[in-house]
């Protein structure tokens, strides 16, 4: 069975349709929905998936209305944005480094988020806004100081995932510090937002990050055709008319803002970043950065991971950085096991 087919436009135009990852694409956003609305219906007050569709179309009583357009909606909401802003920064990074370990989180740029929210708890004891718009500056910064470090004649793979190694080295000592200077009271919320967490999220952090989103995503895929011609090499990209600098620039800019936002809104969640492309490229077995379905990964990853922070473990209700660490951990050993056999790394 042929997983490509050209579509013929009323215009005349001609396009390669790959039915597998449109397929996947669309079984992924079926899965995201499904499972906000069965993490919706989830908490003190359960509610079934009916009710739960009746009341966001108006038809629920004052209660439902309450505890779903008030309480659980935004967090569900946000975990989608965040999940999916993360899948999609991965997914960029990764192309752009050409390495399955070029992500945020071996890059540094949530350790980046880190230092700036932390500095901001620690020092000036910020509100939860402020905190937000230090780890916005904290991973700008960062993201910042990693292109300019790795600048020469150009941004390449290895010299990247190299330079964001040690930055994020030297940035993890950096966030070490500022605990041993916090007082206690400072050091328990530092160390709650470090660990990536969904709780108490309101509209406030919906719009910020939808917003980005709006604005992000169609540059991104409107420059995603530069970036599959540039995993050919810079210079056969060059020749084929892509502006290679600036189609890398534009990209590497918006993985910063996706990443940092996504960081700013939830804290630093583990691993989202690093394994949503890796799946995505597993399931629809295609080549290129499968950004959309890295994108639709990351929000199904999200907030699966949320309902099992809430349910799994009885009373005991976990950050959801919790969950997303332990299994992006054994995915990353798996990752680096297949390819120091391959003969990668």
């Amino acid at each position: 069975m042929k997983t490509n087919r050209a579509v013929r436009t009323p215009g005349g135009l001609s396009v390669r349709l790959d039915v597998r990852a449109l397929t996947v694409v669309v079984l992924l956003l079926l899965a995201a929905l499904t499972a906000s609305v069965v993490l919706i219906g989830t908490g003190d007050f359960p509610m079934s998936a009916a009710d739960v569709l009746r009341t966001l179309v108006g038809e629920g009583d004052a209660g439902q209305e309450f505890i779903v357009t008030e309480l659980r909606l935004p967090r569900v909401l946000v975990g989608l944005l965040v999940g999916a802003s993360l899948g999609l920064g991965g997914a960029l990074f990764q192309a752009i480094s050409r390495n399955p370990l070029g992500s945020p989180d071996v890059l540094g740029l949530g350790q980046g988020a880190t230092a700036g929210a932390l500095t901001v708890i620690v020092l000036f004891s910020g509100t939860a806004d402020q905190v937000a718009a230090g780890a916005l500056v904290g991973g700008l910064v960062t993201g910042f100081a990693i292109y300019v470090l790795a600048w020469k004649r150009g941004v390449h793979g290895y010299r990247l995932v190299l330079v964001g190694i040690g930055v994020s080295a030297i940035v993890t000592a950096v966030n070490g510090y500022l605990l041993t200077k916090s007082d206690i009271v400072d050091a328990a919320r530092a160390v709650v937002w470090m660990t990536g967490s969904l709780d108490g999220r309101d509209w406030a952090q919906v719009w910020p990050l939808l917003t980005l989103c709006v604005v992000l995503v169609p540059l991104v895929l409107a420059n995603s055709r530069g970036l599959r011609m540039m995993e050919m090499g810079d210079d056969v990209s060059s020749a084929l008319g892509v502006r290679v600098e600036r189609v890398r620039l534009v990209l590497l800019v918006s993985a910063v803002l996706l990443t940092a936002s996504a960081t700013a809104a939830a804290g630093p969640v583990a691993f989202v970043a690093l394994t949503s492309p890796q799946l995505a490229r597993r399931l629809t077995r295609s080549p290129g950065p499968n950004l959309v379905a890295s994108l639709c990964m990351g929000a199904a990853l999200l907030v699966t991971a949320d309902w099992v922070s809430q349910r799994a473990f009885g009373t005991d209700q976990l950050p959801v950085g919790v969950v997303t660490g332990v299994v992006g951990g054994v995915y990353l050993l798996w990752l680096l096991v297949t390819e120091r056999r391959a003969g990668r790394i």
